[in-house]
């Protein structure tokens, strides 16, 4: 079924919307929420959460993209759920990346800098249009959907070090970036 069918039905509160949004896109919700919280019970929920989202955000919001909006929505609910549990550590994989980025994107403490988050934001989104096509699906899939190095690189055909040496390049690119904008790391 296509989106907008998809959307309609939500608009029209008929419950085969949730069937329907499961159909095409549960496997991805699942993919999404168990790249953060690496524990399939917790991703289970935050698919569920997800599907409840949906059905009391649509309407009145009306996504040009479901798939795009729901991979948004299950990733923050799976954020929410790893920081709540993240003092019990349950969470290396998740870790692990955010590590990575860490020495890269600079953490804003306060609500002061909100402004100057959106400036960060619409930096990176600049320099992710700058990449080649496949470097930016790439990081996005690594750093957005939380996807291992050892899967990029099967399904890309390489090693697993040569997408770890690609995702370092990467990283060191949008330092750079981040640094020639101002923002100190």
């Amino acid at each position: 079924m296509e989106d907008l069918e998809i959307i309609g039905l939500f608009f029209k509160r008929d419950e085969a919307a949730i069937s329907e949004t499961a159909t095409k896109y549960g496997a991805f919700c699942r993919g999404v929420a168990l790249n953060v919280l690496s524990i399939s019970a917790d991703a289970d929920e935050c698919v569920n959460d997800t599907y409840l989202r949906a059905w009391n955000s649509i309407p009145p919001q009306k996504p040009d993209k479901l798939g795009a909006w729901l991979g948004r929505v299950v990733r923050n609910i799976a954020f929410d759920l790893w920081k709540k549990n993240h003092r019990q550590k349950r969470y290396a994989g998740m870790e692990e990346i955010l590590n990575e980025l860490e020495d890269c994107i600079p953490s804003p403490a306060a609500v002061e800098r909100q402004i100057e988050e959106q400036e960060l934001t619409e930096v990176i989104n600049i320099w992710l249009a700058s990449l080649p096509r496949n470097d930016r699906i790439l990081f996005m899939r690594r750093y957005w959907n939380g996807e291992t190095v050892n899967t990029l690189a099967e399904e890309s055909g390489t090693s697993p070090a040569n997408i770890a040496k690609k995702m370092y390049r990467l990283r060191q690119n949008l330092k750079s970036k981040l640094e020639r904008e101002g923002y100190s790391l």
